[in-house]
């Protein structure tokens, strides 16, 4: 085990126990199944639009849902709210969301069942970003007393008529005081949420749940796991609610929900999940039940593998292994240099079907076309496999390869095959257990090879590795084998034996499977490890699936685990009622005018309480400050205020450019316009 336990067990998936919490009539903890959450996102004050958008939750699946409360206006509505709804025979609990309000949390626990706090806001509420000097521990420690002081009233409150408590901390909005003594860290949110916390065992208060958000999954997955590490050294047995913050829409959205998510249920963390879209809250849902069906099933079945002892990764700090890239060797007529990438590498699995339209198989991996030629752009498949080759006679289907091999793109494919019948410079795939016998001479035309680990081998074959030296290790995990355990076992051998090659995940699945499917279990399982800086890249192979969008879920995998950016990330808040313009129309423009530029993270919030705070991971903000007022930062800091909205998209624009970020977006081909129309 590890010196830090974290999680009931690093080779199985095993719940973690904990208490159960009632939130109303919804119990919350291990003895239970996982609790799907979700959020309206519509004015509070306006009672019938949040009564039916509440309505629309529960019958989608919600078990409870969240409402922004954020003054006496909105806490006076939650009581219309709640009365309307028992009326309308629905008792689906409901979370008060308060930021910088004491006395409107005190309110609301009159009608909500539960009250979701925020330590870095709730006490200290300002929105300053400044360094405060703690040359005395002392100091820091004297400043508990006005948490408790503010905190105790609601504590007594809730303990008096049953309510429930949500003790939320955000990456993004950690209080002046917690930034100047940990700085902006896990550690720092985890001993933000501990200060509310003893509060409330002092008080013989135990009905609440924990949560640790973050926008970038790295830092949630952390924050989690540092938490859940002190609560077992506490022998506290508090649940956890799950979420990354502002995930984002569409596959993005459930890509980062399904790594940050996913990795902790994998490991048996989690009792209660939100998924943050930026569309309607009821399309929450349906990812929360794929993803609590993930780990449901995990943890029933035992899901793992034979136990073994992990003494090489730290959960503390991110730190990646980096296998090594390929050197070109003298004689060789193609260069193999590009068949992986520095920042992570994404291969796609073509058909000789695919090879039948190559034109549109180039624009599918990616490729730009000059003349029907294929150049490597920004997010061009960096290798491709084939589990099959065109046969020599096949002139068509061999030019096709030999364009792709001469940009780079090279082919793999297995040994057999190409024993049948040599494709020159094709990289031979090879089974470890067969490898490692000693007995293989690559095929005529072949000058590397790639060496395919399913998970199950030897450590002694694992160390063989060393000196086969092949150009990528393909981890493509053996049926009925957990990936994620498995996995670990193998990377932990690796870093023990000196074993510095490559390693790319292939993860598969069977024909017909639904796209969500494909990337929440490629976000949880992949992302599971990627997170940890476990391997250094992806495979997503599906027959029958659309090339294009298995080669962008690899992307959108590498991406949302911060290793390589391909396209702007956009961080947005859905769950405000008082935005102030239309959060997917407003993001839908700003993405027209600056997708195009990898590294960027624009932060697009309806209003100001989800600004400052909820912005940690952006570059440049695009915040609602009055109707039809946008102000924009840089950072966490305001640099133009009270823009009117019909000309801050281009002062946006103006402002990415002052500071060196923007570069001109790139000229669609007239012949790859018509190549899409016609795919």
């Amino acid at each position: 085990m590890l010196l830090n336990k974290y999680c009931e067990s690093v080779f199985q998936s095993q719940r973690r126990p904990t208490r159960t919490v009632m939130i109303g009539k919804v119990p919350v903890g291990s003895e239970h199944r996982i609790a799907l959450q979700t959020m309206t996102t519509t004015d509070t004050r306006n009672v019938q639009a949040t009564v039916d958008q509440v309505k629309k939750c529960a019958d989608a699946g919600a078990d409870i849902v969240r409402i922004t409360v954020q003054g006496k206006k909105e806490a006076e509505a939650c009581m219309r709210i709640r009365e309307q709804l028992f009326k309308d025979r629905y008792d689906v609990p409901l979370v008060a969301d308060i930021h910088f309000q004491p006395t409107v949390a005190m309110m609301v626990a009159d009608a909500f069942e539960k009250i979701r706090i925020n330590p870095g806001n709730f006490v200290d509420g300002r929105k300053s970003f400044d360094v405060i000097n703690y040359d005395d521990p002392r100091e820091f420690e004297r400043e508990r007393e006005l948490i408790e002081e503010t905190f105790t009233p609601l504590v007594l409150k809730c303990k008096q008529m049953g309510r429930a408590m949500r003790i939320g901390t955000n990456h993004g909005s950690l209080s002046a005081r917690i930034l100047s003594f940990y700085g902006d860290t896990p550690r720092g949110m985890v001993e933000s949420a501990f200060e509310f916390a003893d509060v409330c065992r002092k008080h013989d208060y135990h009905n609440f749940v924990f949560s640790m958000k973050a926008s970038n999954p790295l830092v949630m997955v952390q924050a989690y796991r540092l938490l859940a590490e002190e609560m077992y050294k506490k022998a506290w047995d508090y649940p956890l609610h799950l979420g990354v913050t502002e995930a984002g829409e569409g596959e993005d959205g459930r890509m980062k929900s399904a790594i940050g998510i996913g990795a902790l249920l994998m490991d048996g963390l989690g009792d209660t999940i939100r998924v943050s879209l930026t569309e309607d809250p009821e399309y929450e849902i349906d990812p929360c039940k794929r993803l609590a069906g993930l780990g449901e099933h995990a943890w029933g079945s035992g899901l793992g593998v034979a136990p073994f002892t992990e003494t090489t990764r730290d959960t503390h700090t991110f730190k990646r292994r980096v296998g090594d890239l390929p050197v070109q060797r003298e004689g060789e007529d193609l260069d193999f240099r590009g068949a992986l990438h520095r920042d992570g590498t994404v291969y796609s699995a073509v058909s000789l079907a695919d090879l039948k339209q190559p034109e549109i198989t180039y624009k599918r991996l990616g490729a730009k076309l000059a003349v029907g030629m294929p150049f490597k752009d920004i997010a061009t498949s960096d290798s491709i496999l084939m589990r099959e080759v065109p046969p020599s006679s096949d002139k068509e289907g061999r030019r096709a390869l030999r364009r792709l091999q001469e940009v780079t793109t090279h082919v793999i494919a297995p040994l057999e095959a190409l024993e049948r019948d040599p494709l020159p410079g094709a990289i031979a795939l090879v089974p470890l257990k067969q490898a490692a016998h000693g007995s293989v001479t690559l095929p005529e035309g072949s000058s590397r090879w790639a060496i395919e680990v399913d998970g199950t081998e030897s450590e002694e074959q694992l160390g063989a590795l060393r000196e086969l030296g092949p150009i990528v290790v393909l981890l493509n995990v053996a049926d009925g084998v957990s990936r994620l355990h498995a996995s670990r076992r193998v990377f932990d051998v690796l870093k023990r034996q000196n074993v510095t090659a490559p390693v790319v995940h292939n993860i598969r699945f069977p024909a017909g499977t639904r796209r969500d499917e494909i990337v929440i279990n490629t976000g949880s399982l992949v992302g599971g490890l990627l997170v940890d800086g476990l391997g250094d890249g992806a495979l997503v192979e599906c027959p029958g699936e659309d090339l294009d969008f298995l080669r962008t879920t690899g992307f959108g995998l590498l991406q949302g685990c911060r290793m390589r950016n391909i396209k702007t990330e956009y961080v947005s808040c859905p769950s405000c009622g008082r935005t102030l313009f239309n959060l997917q129309e407003v993001t839908d423009q700003i993405r027209q005018r600056t997708g195009h530029l990898p590294g960027v993270a624009i932060a697009v919030m309806g209003c100001i309480v989800n600004g400052p705070g909820e912005m940690a991971d952006a570059d440049f903000g695009y915040v609602g400050g009055a109707p039809g007022k946008i102000d924009l930062y840089v950072g966490k800091e305001v640099v133009r205020r009270a823009i009117p909205m019909e000309s801050a998209c281009d002062q946006l624009i103006e402002l990415i450019k002052e500071h060196g970020r923007w570069v001109e977006p790139p000229v669609v081909e007239e012949e790859a316009k018509e190549l899409v129309a016609t795919a």
